[in-house]
């Protein structure tokens, strides 16, 4: 197959094709790079220039895609935080949901996320380690998802309260606690190098949903699991 022979323009290595097809192969490889680089350099020691001397792509290319290291951090950050949410709605999405118990959802909505989050121990890494106390800028950006996760998780307990599975109050502070559980519960994992089986990742995290929402306002029927116990 041809290559390109033009390292001035960041594509070399990349196979020919159209101008945006090559675009999205040098952003990727810049990506999975910078993936690579700051899991293992730590995104401090890492360069831009170490960024685009192991990607094989050229600083100026670099600047046409990112504005800088900050914002490829960011971009990774999303990826993961986006598969993360998309993998929630569409377990919601599932048929029964509608119409399913606290634990139902929850249970369903967790273990989606989990799964998509810890797909690749590299990225939940860099999502959930790396990330950590970068610059103002960074930070900015994960109050926005953590704000957004607050309002989804906030209606999920409304909706448990209107459904008579859970006491009446305001979630939002217990929901912003949770949050930063959930995260800690995600990186406790990626520093242990995934060696903690996901799914006993997912049930712990299902236990802390389900407590922060609380007990329901009946008592459960015979046989049944209180809402603040295990999965």
């Amino acid at each position: 197959m041809d290559v390109t022979d033009d390292p001035g323009d960041g594509t070399a290595g990349f196979p020919l094709g159209g101008g945006d097809a090559r675009k999205a192969l040098r952003r990727e490889r810049l990506l999975t790079t910078a993936t690579d680089l700051f899991t293992t350099r730590g995104y401090v020691g890492t360069s831009i220039e170490r960024i685009c001397a192991t990607a094989r792509v050229s600083i100026r290319a670099f600047y046409q895609e990112f504005e800088g290291r900050e914002a490829l951090l960011i971009a990774l950050h999303n990826q993961v935080a986006q598969a993360g949410m998309a993998a929630t709605v569409t377990a919601l999405g599932e048929p029964g949901m509608d119409t399913a118990d606290t634990r139902t959802r929850v249970s369903a909505l967790v273990r989606a996320f989990v799964a998509a989050v810890t797909a690749d121990l590299a990225s939940a890494k860099v999502a959930f380690v790396e990330v950590i106390g970068v610059n103002r800028a960074v930070e900015e950006h994960r109050v926005i998802w953590r704000s957004l996760w607050t309002d989804f998780l906030t209606g999920e307990a409304d909706r448990a309260v209107a459904r008579g599975e859970a006491a009446p109050r305001d979630h939002t502070l217990a929901i912003v606690a949770l949050i930063g559980a959930i995260n800690e519960l995600i990186a406790h994992w990626a520093r242990g190098n995934g060696t903690l089986p996901r799914e006993v990742v997912a049930d712990e995290t299902i236990r802390h949903v389900l407590a922060t929402i609380g007990r329901p306002t009946k008592e459960p029927g015979p046989g049944a699991v209180p809402a603040d116990e295990g999965a």
